[in-house]
C-alpha cells in the first residue's frame, strides 16, 4: 500500500510541476522536460498499478505483466536516485541547497526505489512458494515473531574484497589533504584552491580545514565508518562505548537504508567519471575547459580519474558490505523453523 501511495503522489508531484512550468534540475545546467516528467508520472502509475495487483491470485499473463512493470519502472527511479550523495554532503557541511525541487525529485525517486524493491522482493518470493516476509519456505503465518541470527563479521574474503575497494579513495583523499594543509597537487597550489573552496563555505567546512581536513574527506571518512560497521560484529550489536544502547541489537534497516541509498549512486556516478577521465584523455571526449581553481586541462581530467575511483571505490564497497551484513542478519520467521524442525528430527 505505501508503493501505491508513493506512486500517486510521485504523479501527482510531476504532473503539477510540468503544467506549472516549474524548473526540476536533473544535472548541472540541465533540467527535466516536461514530457519527460510526465513520462515518469505515467511511469510511477503504472508501478503502482503493479503493486497492487502484486499480492493478488493473477494467471500467467498477469504476472508477466506485473514483473514487467517492475523491471521497467525500477532502473529509471534508480538512475533517478543519483544525486542523492551530493545533496547529503550539501546538507552535512551546511553548504545549502542549489535546487529545492532538485532535492525533492531525488528523494522521491529514492522514496520509490525502496517501495518497489521491496514489492519486488516480496513478489518473486510469493511466485516461488516462499514467504514473502522472510522468504522461506514455511506453512505457519508470515506475520509472527522473528528470529534473528547470531551475531558474526563478515568473511575475510569479503573484508579484503571491500579494504581493497577503499583504496580508491586515497588518490582522490591525498590530493584533497594536500591542499588543505598548503601544498600543491596537479597543478593546483593551495592558494587558489583554498580560495575558490572557501566562497560560500560553511562553519563546519571551514572548521574541518583548519585541522587539515577537506570536509568532503570528512564525509567519506563516514562512509568508511559505515563500512566497518557493516563489516564487524559491533554493526549487528551496539559495542559498550554507545552507554545505554550497549548490548541491544542493532536495526537491520539502520545501517542497510544508508548503504544502500548511497552505494548504488555512488557507484554509477563514479563509474561514469571513471570512463569519462581517459576518453577525455585521448580525445574522444573534448578536452576539459581549466576553470578555478585547475589552470590546466589535464589536472581536471586527473581529479575526474580521481573522483571517480573514490565515488566507485566506496559505492561499491558498500553495497558488497551491505550485501553480506544482509545476507549475515537475515531473520527468519519462527513458524518456519517450527516448520524445519520436525523434518530434521526425521531425517536424524
Amino acid at each position: 500500500m505505501a508503493a501505491v501511495l508513493w506512486s500517486v503522489l510521485y504523479a501527482a508531484v510531476e504532473v503539477t510541476w510540468a503544467s506549472a512550468g516549474i524548473t526540476v534540475p536533473w544535472k548541472e545546467h540541465a533540467a527535466y522536460a516536461p514530457a519527460v516528467q510526465l513520462l515518469l508520472a505515467a511511469l510511477a502509475i503504472l508501478a503502482g498499478g503493479a503493486c497492487l495487483a502484486s499480492t493478488r491470485a493473477l494467471a500467467r499473463p498477469g504476472r508477466a505483466a506485473v514483473a514487467t512493470a517492475l523491471i521497467v519502472a525500477l532502473p529509471v527511479f534508480v538512475v533517478g536516485t543519483n544525486g542523492l550523495p551530493i545533496y547529503f554532503v550539501t546538507l552535512a557541511t551546511l553548504s545549502g541547497i542549489e535546487s529545492a525541487t532538485g532535492l525533492a525529485q531525488v528523494l522521491l525517486n529514492t522514496a520509490g526505489t525502496v517501495l518497489l524493491l521491496l514489492v519486488a522482493l516480496s513478489y518473486r518470493r510469493r511466485l516461488r512458494g516462499d514467504c514473502p516476509r522472510c522468504g522461506r519456505p514455511h506453512a505457519g503465518p508470515s506475520d509472527g515473531p522473528l528470529l534473528h541470527p547470531a551475531v558474526s563479521p563478515a568473511s575475510k574474503r569479503t573484508r579484503r574484497v571491500v579494504y581493497l575497494l577503499l583504496c580508491g579513495l586515497l588518490p582522490w583523499a591525498g590530493v584533497k589533504t594536500i591542499w588543505t594543509l598548503g601544498g600543491d597537487a596537479i597543478g593546483v597550489s593551495a592558494d587558489d584552491w583554498q580560495r575558490t573552496t572557501s566562497v560560500g563555505a560553511s562553519g563546519l567546512s571551514k572548521a574541518a580545514a583548519s585541522v587539515g581536513i577537506d570536509v568532503t574527506v570528512l564525509a567519506a571518512m563516514v562512509g568508511g565508518f559505515l563500512l566497518l560497521g557493516l563489516l564487524h560484529a559491533w554493526g549487528q550489536e551496539f559495542p559498550r562505548w554507545t552507554l545505554v544502547l550497549s548490548g541491544r541489537r542493532v536495526p537491520r534497516l539502520l545501517p542497510l537504508t544508508p548503504a544502500w541509498l548511497t552505494g548504488i549512486p555512488l557507484t554509477m556516478y563514479g563509474a561514469v567519471l571513471i570512463v569519462m577521465a581517459p576518453l577525455m584523455a585521448v580525445g574522444v571526449l573534448p578536452e576539459a575547459k581549466p576553470s578555478a581553481p585547475f589552470t590546466t586541462s589535464s589536472g581536471i581530467t586527473w581529479m575526474v580519474e580521481f573522483g571517480g575511483l573514490a565515488f566507485a571505490g566506496l559505492g561499491i564497497g558498500l553495497v558488497v558490505a551491505a550485501h553480506s551484513y544482509a545476507a549475515r542478519t537475515h531473520p527468519v520467521c519462527a513458524s518456519a523453523t517450527a516448520t524445519n524442525r520436525p523434518a530434521a528430527q526425521a531425517q536424524g
